[in-house]
């Protein structure tokens, strides 16, 4: 989808300081690719969706076509989760929490502190957090361009992991 912008597309009045990227809704169906722009309406990463026999996948790409994460459903579970894979190897799991169904999400890392979503999660009106700390804001309130929303990582954080656990999110709850 080839997309001019325009000033429709600039951030809102009190959106929070950082680096932030426009994703669109309901993009994620099977087999549907779709760029991840950056503040400034450039293409900074793609999301390639491709069809797999039992599951979903999803391979961001970089602005070179380099993967940086592959998101893959896991369907032989109890409960709904997406693997978020990098350089072939496991680096985190998206699931539903327990408790919330809707609202909530845990974020298992690999190597690190592992995280959690929370808010209005379905609304795209949400952060992502890690001890407390808030690591990112997701929200459709920056951006006046419909069925779009704005994902805003704080500083040092490792953007296309924060992007991809964006996207398993949206994923599992676009099947609701």
């Amino acid at each position: 989808m080839i997309r001019r912008r325009s000033r429709r597309d600039e951030p809102t009045e009190g959106a929070p300081a950082g680096t932030r990227y426009l994703l669109r809704e309901k993009l994620l169906s099977l087999g549907d690719d779709f760029w991840i722009e950056n503040d400034r309406g450039e293409r900074a990463y793609k999301v390639n969706g491709k069809a797999v026999r039992l599951r979903e996948t999803f391979v961001l790409e970089n602005s070179s076509g380099d993967e940086v994460a592959r998101i893959k459903e896991r369907k032989l579970s109890i409960r709904d989760k997406i693997a978020i894979e990098r350089e072939g190897h496991p680096d985190a799991t998206v699931h539903k929490a327990l408790v919330g169904i809707r609202d909530r999400f845990a974020i298992d890392i690999e190597h690190g502190a592992d995280m959690k979503a929370h808010g209005n999660v379905v609304d795209h009106e949400y952060e992502i957090e890690r001890d407390g700390d808030t690591v990112a804001t997701i929200s459709k309130k920056w951006f006046r361009v419909r069925e779009s929303y704005g994902v805003d990582i704080a500083s040092g954080e490792d953007i296309p992991l924060i992007l991809a656990i964006t996207v398993a999110i949206d994923a599992l709850t676009s099947r609701d």
